[in-house]
């Protein structure tokens, strides 16, 4: 059985990076499935889907990691193309990707104790994101 639902999320932009956990539960848990899978997908070019031990002082070294492999100040050739200025927020969204992929067992996710699921926005204003969440179970 396949069931589609969405999850929607407001950022801040600027590497915005947001806990959607309890709403990926609720997803599976309001599925009526007991074991199978939940994949949740950033139908956009600007922002990822990952795992992270979700604390304040982690988030900062996330942040700053990937401002050093895409720094925000660099000029990107991208702005030649569409004359913006969010071409860093392309290339880290490219290098963390759009999708994750969890399995469910008895209705739970099979997360580390110190794991959760986390949207990052990289666009360079805030928005309001659909994501798309598919579970594929029994």
């Amino acid at each position: 059985m396949v069931l589609t639902k969405y999850i929607s999320v407001e950022t801040k932009g600027n590497t915005d990076i947001i806990d959607i956990t309890p709403e990926c539960e609720d997803v599976v848990k309001s599925s009526g499935m007991f074991s199978g899978v939940l994949v949740v997908f950033n139908p956009g070019s600007t922002g990822s889907l990952t795992t992270i031990e979700y604390e304040p002082n982690l988030i900062v070294d996330v942040k700053d990691a990937l401002e050093l492999i895409a720094p925000s100040d660099k000029v990107y050739e991208h702005s030649k193309t569409w004359h913006d200025d969010n071409g860093h927020s392309h290339v880290k969204a490219t290098i963390m990707g759009p999708s994750i992929t969890v399995p469910f067992v008895e209705k739970k996710l099979t997360l580390g104790t110190w794991q959760q699921i986390i949207f990052c926005d990289f666009d360079t204003r805030s928005r309001k994101r659909r994501l798309v969440a598919q579970i594929i179970g029994e």
